[in-house]
């Protein structure tokens, strides 16, 4: 019998033991074809390569060997690949983590020099489709022409219309926005116009853009843009059909859940498109990326925001003095059941950290979202693994973190100065604060429904 005394420490050293047998051992040489390859074309790829957001290719051996130092840098600080959700707070379908091990990999791979292995046990390359994160389209609609912007360093808020033809009616899935500029394109958000085919001659001719400060009222733009039937009338509207802020990749959910039916005869509506300031002229030739489906949607999607333009205020208002750090909060209870699918928070350049989570009737605590360092540059859709549900008069409490001090590198003003939510101004040096939340109406058996999409 081992004496009491001992029974602690054999404790301890069993669990020391576990820990080390767990953790996978490393291969004395690690090459590029046989361990590296594997986690470039799995986590990094499918955005650093020709036309999508990463900005340069990971393709080749000499693509990463090339970037070896910053690979491995922004690995072991798990700022790449970007994934700003705090994984040990609540968990996403498809979400960006490396884990230890293969950083591990790369950095001593980097630190053996690179080697690069049998050349014929390179993986092959998965086949990523051409201009899209999602699959191929089944229509692209985009700018009839590129839209000029002026090189004269002001924000630009404009009313687009991107008009469309097809031969029948369809039901779509998602759409996709592909900006044609990245590095201008700030955000869109997008609605669908259908026109009854007999109401509306000639969808394709008229004016397609707008800057809404030019027109007295919201209708007198809507008619220079010639959205009105022939008639007159207006055809009709759906809400959110697509949203792009950068990062954002629209999900696809399950068959009946969510969706939309597109007329022969439409347009895209970009009831507002964004466009950074820029010191030189620029071009931008959005497209949208749509993906037809034959399951007619039988659920649509619904959505509420907390905050900025949302159903419930900011404490206190969003004003921020230079030199300060300030957290913000904003609540709302739930008026009934709800399915949650997808969270969205938004911040500007002066946000530091974000929580979101929900309070039941019975004082349970919901975990939805954190994020311990905001990323300006990636703003995701959350989607939940299954429906997440929320009973009614739950309440879902959101709280965000902003650094108005010269210590916060995306500052937009050296010297900080006041920054605040103006008016719902939506530009980059303002400041916003969101929480939005995509949901349907509570049915029983929800919360056991995936989200996630079969692997092909």
């Amino acid at each position: 019998m081992i004496p009491k005394r001992y029974t602690f420490l054999l404790f301890l050293f069993c669990i020391q033991l576990s820990f080390f047998s767990c953790k996978e051992k490393m291969p004395e040489t690690i090459t590029f074809s046989e361990h590296i390859a594997p986690i470039i074309y799995k986590h990094c790829t499918t955005c650093h390569r020709t036309g999508e957001a990463g900005g340069f290719n990971l393709i080749t051996y000499q693509d990463v060997a090339a970037r070896k130092s910053v690979i491995k840098l922004l690995t072991r600080s798990r700022l790449m690949p970007p994934w700003p959700a705090d994984a040990t707070y609540s968990h996403f379908i498809d979400e960006k983590i490396l884990t230890q091990n293969e950083i591990d990999l790369i950095s001593n791979w980097v630190d053996q020099q690179c080697p690069l292995g049998v050349t014929g046990n390179i993986p092959d390359l998965p086949a990523f489709p051409v201009g899209s994160q999602l699959g191929k389209p089944d229509l692209v609609i985009k700018y009839q022409e590129p839209y000029k912007i002026k090189g004269d360093g002001r924000d630009r808020f404009l009313l687009m219309r991107v008009p469309y033809q097809i031969p029948c009616d369809t039901f779509v899935s998602a759409v996709e926005v592909v900006p044609g500029n990245r590095k201008l394109v700030h955000h869109v958000n997008a609605q669908l116009l259908s026109y009854d085919f007999d109401k509306r001659k000639d969808v394709i001719k008229g004016n397609t853009v707008v800057d809404i400060k030019n027109y007295p009222t919201v209708i007198d733009a809507y008619k220079n843009l010639d959205i009105p039937n022939d008639d007159g009338s207006f055809p009709m509207m759906t809400y959110s059909l697509t949203n792009y802020l950068p990062g954002v990749v629209p999900p696809i959910y399950p068959e009946g859940i969510g969706g939309f039916e597109f007329n022969r005869k439409g347009a895209i509506f970009l009831k507002d498109i964004h466009y950074g300031a820029s010191r030189v002229d620029a071009k931008d030739q959005t497209r949208f990326n749509v993906f037809f489906t034959s399951h007619k949607p039988t659920r649509p999607l619904k959505e509420f925001q907390l905050g900025t333009f949302g159903v419930s205020p900011i404490v206190p208002p969003l004003v921020i003095p230079p030199d300060t750090i300030m957290t913000f909060h904003s609540d709302y209870v739930l008026p009934a059941d709800i399915s949650v699918l997808t969270v969205n928070p938004h911040m500007h350049l002066l946000g530091k950290q974000f929580l979101a989570y929900a309070i039941t009737p019975s004082a349970d605590t919901i975990h939805l979202i954190r994020i311990n360092q905001w990323d300006f540059k990636w703003q995701y859709f959350y989607t939940f693994p299954k429906m997440l549900h929320l009973p009614k008069g739950s309440k879902v409490h959101a709280e965000g973190v902003y650094d108005n001090t010269r210590h916060n590198a995306n500052n937009p003003f050296s010297p900080p100065r006041l920054v605040a939510e103006r008016a719902g101004s939506m530009r980059t040096e303002d400041e916003m604060f969101q929480f939005i939340v995509t949901y349907l109406p509570y049915h029983p058996g929800d919360e056991n429904i995936s989200l996630e999409q079969p692997k092909k």
